[in-house]
């Protein structure tokens, strides 16, 4: 059951639709609010500007809910940017130079992202002549019929909209190579805010990916395995480097990149089974789902560690949580659902991906869909290897100063810095209420899960009358839990005690230079684009000079300056002089040449030319970058056109 509200905008129509998958997800969002709400008084004790924060935090809750309820591209374009910019201010609360920097790059990320979106969005609109989400596969199917384009003309123009469009999601999801900001946003975040950058707003990209996949690319084979390719190299190198960090939130983060992974896997799957891919697709949106609360849970436990320690770094934060029953139960609840252990509820939408990659092997073959499923359940051991790592190290072990763990255990009491216990009631109520709303649905997941499923069916594309029941607990299922269990206790043992570890300490052995942003983006988009572009500048200025200077020694004849002053120019010398000459009248004696008034009002008129250049110039520059754009987009379009 669907219901939808049209209005209009500038001339674009902007329509909002209420189906159950776009209902669930507002819903989603508004609790994972409250829960943020309740924790966030006492997490922000400490901080500076808090009011930023909370104007920022409201204004972003409804544009994320006008993005999951948009019914067209341009409503959910025009909400997914407004989203971008207010959660900006998140990242950069603390305004630290690394604050600062990753908040640059998460904003930079959104914004190109948005820009390349915008031009797939005006390329599909003027194809299929709608932007309305529901109207999408028929007006492509149309297409198809009406004879105007050969089948490989019209699948390449829709492969380059959709990539166009899928950039600009993709940004916001996390999906590599488009990933770089979230492993450097949700460290310097505070906590419930980078539960939400992780847990729901990265959802608003997976939204956007799924409706141009399922609604734009139906049907393209190529298009589906690209997905799956992503989705598979997302999922594993998001759960090596969680592995290989020593920070927790940053640990948690390179989780999310991992999770969405799976979740990619899920949408290329069913996109490519298409009426048979039921089971990849309500595992793709139970795993949305569970990973939303999942990371709802986490952050808010590590936001728990961080406002009484103000340190992330698990060798600093080791042996805090050991006597803290009710976070140690609170975090296990999370970390077993992210790792997919049965009775919890991540086991579920994992089983269901699962098994949609089995029933890939007809149309990948049983090789390519082998190395699916060994990838899908080593990356599902890495997940269960870093929980185990972080679980350990701040609930179990002991910090190696005990000094410092007898100061950890008395905040169970006292914390020194509050004067009351390490968590406030409300705090404790949304990590309370957070975990109950995880762990039930993982006990009573038909009665749950499999409805929350079934109601987002219609938006799923998926016929009612195909969706079939599903034994989670068979032994098949269990076998597939079971492979990933063993394989994340032998990483564990082997590979974090044997390797990531240094005489008794966590060390991060993840090699710098492999940092993706520092390697290949800044460098390109701020050092090489733009030594290119100074390169092509300084020519045309170079020849524009050489041709007045030609000009002027050829064919006109300079006259003669009547004066040059050092400084200043002749109004602010005569004026200056005469003053000057005044004050000599009056005093009787000169003023010192560096406080006469010509040589004040010289350099004032140095400073106000100077600042009239600099502006001239951001001006001049920002027009050629403009009429750079214009000569692109003319470009474009008579390509486009011929």
């Amino acid at each position: 059951m669907s219901l939808e509200i049209h209005g209009s905008l500038c001339g674009n129509e902007i329509s909002f639709a209420f189906d159950g998958l776009r209902v669930i997800y507002a819903c989603v969002a508004v609790f994972m609010w409250a829960m943020c709400t309740l924790i966030s008084p006492e997490y922000f004790r400490s901080y500076k500007n808090n009011r930023r924060y909370y104007v920022f935090f409201a204004l972003t809750l409804p544009a994320l809910i006008g993005v999951f309820l948009s019914g067209d591209l341009f409503t959910t374009f025009i909400f997914f940017e407004i989203m971008s910019l207010t959660s900006y201010v998140w990242v950069a609360q603390d305004e630290r130079e690394r604050s600062l920097r990753a908040a640059a790059t998460y904003l930079g990320v959104a914004v190109i992202g948005g820009l390349v979106m915008l031009m797939g969005l005006f390329m599909l609109y003027d194809l299929a002549g709608t932007l309305n989400v529901s109207k999408l596969p028929d007006a492509v199917n149309s297409l198809a019929s009406s004879g105007m384009y050969t089948e490989a003309a019209l699948t390449k123009k829709l492969r380059i909209i959709g990539a166009l469009i899928f950039t600009g999601f993709a940004a916001k999801a996390g999906v590599y190579p488009l990933h770089i900001w979230l492993p450097k946003a949700h460290p310097v975040a505070p906590a419930p805010a980078s539960a939400l950058l992780s847990g729901i707003l990265t959802k608003s990209g997976i939204y956007g990916v799924l409706i141009v996949t399922l609604y734009i690319m139906q049907g393209d084979l190529g298009w589906a395995k690209a997905m799956l390719f992503l989705g598979l190299i997302t999922m594993f190198l998001g759960a090596v480097l969680a592995l290989f960090s020593v920070d927790l939130k940053r640990t948690l983060a390179c989780s999310s990149m991992s999770q969405i992974g799976f979740i990619m896997t899920g949408i290329g799957m069913g996109a490519m089974l298409g009426a048979h891919g039921v089971v990849a697709l309500r595992g793709t949106f139970l795993h949305m789902l569970n990973h939303s609360m999942i990371k709802l849970v986490l952050f808010l436990s590590a936001g728990v560690i961080y406002f009484n320690l103000h340190k992330l770094n698990i060798n600093d934060i080791r042996g805090f949580g050991r006597n803290k029953n009710f976070l140690k139960i609170v975090f296990l609840i999370g970390a077993c659902s992210i790792a997919g252990i049965p009775m919890f509820s991540g086991y579920v939408s994992k089983t269901l991906l699962h098994e949609g990659i089995l029933e890939g092997t007809g149309i990948l073959g049983t090789g390519t869909a082998g190395f699916a499923e060994w990838v899908f359940l080593f990356s599902g051991g890495c997940t269960l290897a870093y929980m185990i790592k972080l679980f350990v190290a701040i609930f179990v072990e002991k910090n190696e100063d005990e000094n410092v763990q007898k100061e950890y255990d008395e905040m169970k009491k006292l914390n020194a810095h509050t004067q009351r216990g390490y968590i406030g009631l409300f705090s404790r109520l949304s990590l309370l209420i957070s975990a109950a709303v995880l762990f039930v649905p993982g006990i009573l997941p038909y009665a749950t899960m499999d409805k929350a499923a079934t109601a987002a069916s219609s938006f799923l594309r998926i016929d009612q009358t195909s969706i079939h029941h599903v034994n989670y607990f068979s032994l098949e299922n269990l076998k597939g839990s079971l492979i990933s269990i063993t394989i994340g206790i032998v990483l564990y043992f082997v590979f974090v005690r044997g390797v990531l570890m240094k005489k008794g300490k966590y060390v991060d052995r993840w090699p710098e230079k492999l940092d993706l942003e520092n390697l290949i983006y800044r460098p390109v988009l701020l050092i090489i684009l733009p030594s290119i572009g100074t390169f092509f500048s300084r020519i045309c200025d170079d020849l524009v000079d050489g041709t007045i200077v030609l000009l002027r020694k050829t064919l006109f004849t300079d006259k003669p300056i009547p004066r040059e002053y050092t400084e200043g120019n002749g109004l602010t010398h005569a004026i200056g002089d005469g003053m000057d000459d005044i004050h000599r009248a009056l005093a009787g004696e000169d003023r010192d040449p560096l406080r006469s008034y010509e040589h004040r009002l010289a350099m004032w008129y140095m400073r106000f030319s100077e600042n009239r250049t600099i502006i001239s110039r951001s001006l001049s520059f920002g027009l050629a970058l403009a009429s750079v754009g214009l000569l692109f987009t003319i470009g474009y379009v008579i390509f486009y056109l011929l």
